[in-house]
């Protein structure tokens, strides 16, 4: 599973970070998500994006990228 964020879009709400922290985080300047680990659950992960508020992140596979 491949993991895209988008800074840019990316509001610092955390509910990603909430959802899945071994995997998402804000960092220390913005607020902003980024990535700290590997996604192993793919639901926990698929959680995280369906959270965030502004559509930050998005997955593929190797089917769909």
């Amino acid at each position: 599973m491949r993991i895209r964020i988008d800074r840019d879009r990316c509001v610092g709400a955390g509910a990603c970070a909430h959802a899945y922290p071994e995997v998402f985080d804000q960092d220390d300047v913005e607020g902003l998500v980024m990535l700290v680990g590997d996604a192993t659950d793919e639901a926990a992960t698929r959680r995280a994006v369906v959270q965030c508020p502004v559509a930050a992140i998005s997955v593929g596979t190797a089917a769909n990228e």
